[in-house]
């Protein structure tokens, strides 16, 4: 899989989602198989740029691999310079936001709500490929609702604008991400351009990853939700498709040293009490690959604000499971 003069290791990326792709978990994908990582979106809103959220949403001190940040706006001379402000700052490819859902960014006409702007869509992509001299990506959906999926139409505008590789996301904007993602648009649009095609939606296991693959004819995948408290899927994933058999399930002690490295590196990156806030969705969806914690536990868990007692714990908690079963044969089951 090749991005501009870029070659990746392989073909599984990381989806940029917000609030959640932050420096510290795209590394940690990219140590467990992710070939690529997104950045979590950044407003091309010129008040917001520096910002110190907006700045640690692209923070890329230390970071291992590409750096790739992920821009959002529908003012094309605002999402160009924000392309321009994100490349200095380090970004080796610029991605543009065309497939979030979320009704804050569509109801600014941003986002999937792009989709209904052909003309707009194209006078973005020409202005920002125009700006940077590094490779621009753009991530879509199939359409704004199931009658006007138009996702071909507009891969055929990034292709003649100078896009370099392309995601789609197997549902519309209407479906949110509700249903299941449908993948015969994503063939047809793997089918009308010559860059690469990046499949995207409910890929949440290593068969239908080989399945999205062989159907869609895709050059890659995107894992977004399924790696949320699974880093090590990439790693699953590339085992699967090089062997075809499957690697054994992350056992408890996998997931406790693995949540462990990315709470403590949380805490680093933003600070003691910010740290631990932002760590607790992810502690949760951690746990849920052994089954949902006691209540007196999880308060425990998520009252405090003290990382050293946050990672005690965390580490107490998993005591309560059985070690010696890997997660989807323990059924769940508590040691008392």
């Amino acid at each position: 899989m090749q991005i501009g003069p870029y070659q990746l290791q392989n073909n599984l990326i990381l989806a940029p989602m917000a609030g959640i792709t932050d420096r510290p978990f795209r590394n940690l994908c990219k140590h467990n198989g992710a070939g690529l990582a997104f950045s979590e979106m950044v407003a091309s809103n010129p008040a917001l740029r520096k910002h110190r959220r907006t700045l640690l949403k692209a923070d890329h001190t230390g970071e291992t691999g590409l750096r790739a940040v992920q821009i959002l706006g529908t003012n094309p001379e605002q999402m160009a310079e924000a392309a321009q402000f994100n490349a200095q700052r380090g970004a080796q490819i610029i991605d543009i936001n065309m497939g979030c859902p979320a009704k804050k960014v569509c109801s600014v006409a941003a986002g999937s709500a792009l989709l209904r702007d052909e003309d707009l869509v194209k006078k973005i992509l020409q202005k920002v490929v125009k700006s940077v001299n590094i490779p621009v990506t753009l991530k879509i959906r199939t359409g704004w609702d199931k009658n006007s999926r138009n996702a071909v139409k507009i891969a055929q505008l990034a292709e003649q604008s100078g896009i370099a590789a392309l995601t789609v996301h197997g549902r519309t904007r209407a479906c949110a991400f509700k249903g299941a993602a449908e993948y015969q648009t994503i063939k047809k649009v793997k089918q009308s351009v010559s860059i690469p095609v990046i499949a995207n939606g409910d890929i949440t296991s290593v068969e239908k990853a080989r399945y999205v693959l062989d159907y869609t004819a895709a050059d890659a995948i995107m894992i977004g939700r399924a790696a949320q408290g699974r880093p090590w899927f990439f790693s699953e994933i590339l085992h699967y498709l090089q062997t075809g058999e499957q690697t054994p399930q992350a056992n408890v002690a996998k997931i406790k040293s693995t949540l462990q490295e990315h709470m403590e590196e949380l805490y680093l990156f933003y600070g003691a009490l910010n740290g631990v806030r932002i760590a607790r969705k992810h502690i949760g969806w951690y746990f849920d690959h052994l089954g949902s914690l006691p209540p007196a536990h999880k308060k425990e868990i998520y009252q405090t604000d003290s990382p050293d007692i946050q990672l005690s714990l965390v580490s107490s908690a998993f005591d309560l499971f059985d070690k010696s079963l890997p997660p989807k044969h323990a059924d769940y089951a508590f040691k008392y």
